[in-house]
């Protein structure tokens, strides 16, 4: 039987630039979920809580302030967490609040990468969760068109912030827009991996649809990208891996051959280097976080 996660239906209207809840609670208590539209999550006080992104999973500290794109899984959960006096101020807004024209401008720049990178998750740094609470908790007390302009200051400073982090992986969920780099050379490679990713590919057969040599190649995609040929790949095999151990009920050895890997004590540890976890673990805490069958 294949399950889901809970698709959920959020209270923003199409008459709405965004929708902010401001708790205070002792726990959390909402299953793993997603909707269409960006999520920007601070969480203060929950040292200790599990933090479900995508396919990462990670345990927060004390302030927490995450931008979730769209259909993209998430949940928070208590795992460890102590507090009886936890802090959450979430915002979501629409996918087109910024339209592809107004991104497109010259001095959207910064913006719009912020945005494409939200289709993996970003967490930002402690510093910046600290620095944007009382913006965002002033924000949960303001309205009309004066919020809407402090939410697009907030996010501009955001998409100034050093030090934020993808947290899941580029396989586990492509976006519907399809893969944006600075270079199309880049985006067709990128779209034959996550098209051919089962395959046997090699790091010569890749560069030949480059139209360029082994070695000009490598040196070319690390500069583009941040990382080798080679990393890629297993990031792309283990996000497709990951959403396989959720949506199957495939054992791990024929989820591991499905997504391109022939060994499977190979994939085992690639995994367990990868996600801090093996994939059994994964898939156990994945079920335990309110995975529900939806239609």
């Amino acid at each position: 039987m294949r399950t889901a996660i809970m698709r959920e239906i959020i209270p923003l209207t199409r008459n709405d630039c965004f929708t902010i809840f401001y708790r205070t609670k002792d726990r959390f208590d909402f299953p793993l979920h997603f909707h269409e539209e960006l999520e920007l999550n601070l969480i203060l006080r929950a040292r200790g809580a599990q933090r479900i992104i995508g396919d990462h999973i990670g345990e927060i500290g004390d302030a927490e302030l995450v931008l979730a794109g769209p259909n993209l899984p998430h949940g928070w959960f208590t795992h460890r967490c102590a507090s009886k006096n936890i802090t959450e101020v979430t915002v979501q807004f629409h996918r087109d609040l910024f339209d592809e024209n107004f991104l497109g401008r010259n001095q959207m720049v910064f913006l719009r990468e912020l945005l494409e990178q939200s289709e993996r998750g970003l967490l930002f740094t402690r510093e910046a969760a600290l620095r944007m609470a009382p913006r965002l908790k002033a924000m949960a007390r303001g309205e009309g068109f004066t919020s809407v302009l402090s939410l697009m200051q907030v996010l501009h400073e955001l998409s100034l912030t050093k030090g934020r982090r993808l947290l899941s992986s580029p396989g586990f969920h492509v976006p519907d827009g399809g893969l944006r780099f600075h270079s199309h050379r880049v985006e067709h490679v990128l779209r034959h991996m996550h098209a051919h990713f089962a395959e046997d590919l090699s790091l010569e057969a890749v560069a030949g649809i480059a139209s360029m040599s082994a070695v000009a190649f490598s040196r070319f995609f690390k500069q583009k990208t941040g990382k080798t040929f080679i990393d890629t790949l297993h990031d792309i095999r283990l996000g497709h891996a990951s959403r396989m151990l959720i949506d199957s009920s495939d054992s791990i050895s024929e989820v591991a051959f499905k997504c391109g890997f022939n060994n499977l004590s190979h994939f085992n540890r690639l995994f367990r280097k990868k996600k801090h976890c093996t994939p059994k673990a994964f898939r156990s805490t994945y079920s335990s976080t309110g995975v529900r069958t939806f239609v």
